[in-house]
């Protein structure tokens, strides 16, 4: 009989035998990276996440736990996580300097535009041109099922989006659906310089499948998906 599988990966990604990554799938937890004979030499970072725009540069192990939403390396053995359970998770790659970041991006930090933060960290502590950067976008919460208000529109205009691309009413008065995936997808191409077709998005709803956690659905605080992108020591 086959192992479940545990976590889904990118094959443009896993193209690079430098890489490891994933979005994990239920069940597949914090635990389970010391179990993965890919991933059990690594040293998993995670951080509290508090749906801000910070990022953290790691050239070695923190000497405590951090807090914040965006992670960013070149060391090998660094094992960069995020939990997700509706937001939306984002891997990025720079091949040519060897470089990872992993990024939680919610409406909080996307409107914060968390990933011209993690970008910036790619450019001035890596030396990452965003053209040549890959970007790899996990499951989250589609469109449809993810209905806000009209103060989360506000702070989206308010910071610059144009939020008739991401954005559309529902049937509910005074409410709307929020699209994510756009929403970064647009910062990224039109504001940071990415490339459109070096954007990788996995078109999974983390509401509707229910291979995936979602707190909208369940209403669970503590089930989280695992997401992790590292380097691997190959010498």
């Amino acid at each position: 009989m086959n192992e479940p599988e545990k976590y889904i990966s990118v094959p443009r990604l896993k193209s690079f035998p430098w890489l490891v990554h994933g979005f994990g799938l239920a069940g597949f937890t914090l635990d389970s990276l010391k179990k993965d004979g890919e991933l059990a030499s690594f040293l998993p970072v995670v951080m509290k996440q508090l749906h801000s725009r910070r990022v953290f540069f790691l050239d070695d192990p923190p000497r405590k736990k951090l807090a914040g939403d965006g992670l960013v390396t070149t060391r090998p053995g660094l094992l960069l996580v995020i939990k997700t359970a509706d937001c939306l998770p984002v891997l990025l790659l720079d091949e040519d300097h060897r470089a990872v970041a992993a990024v939680h991006c919610g409406w909080r930090s996307t409107y914060q535009k968390i990933l011209a933060v993690a970008v910036d960290r790619l450019r001035r502590q890596c030396g990452s041109r965003p053209e040549k950067l890959l970007a790899a976008f996990g499951p989250c919460i589609e469109k449809s099922c993810y209905e806000v208000g009209p103060e989360v529109r506000e702070k989206f205009a308010v910071a610059g989006f144009e939020t008739g691309l991401i954005f559309s009413a529902s049937a509910s008065e005074g409410r709307f659906y929020l699209d994510l995936r756009e929403a970064n997808r647009l910062l990224l191409t039109r504001e940071l310089g990415l490339k459109p077709e070096n954007i990788i998005q996995l078109d999974y709803c983390t509401f509707c499948q229910p291979q995936f956690y979602s707190y909208r659905r369940d209403r669970q605080k503590e089930q989280r998906l695992i997401n992790f992108i590292g380097i691997k020591n190959l010498s």
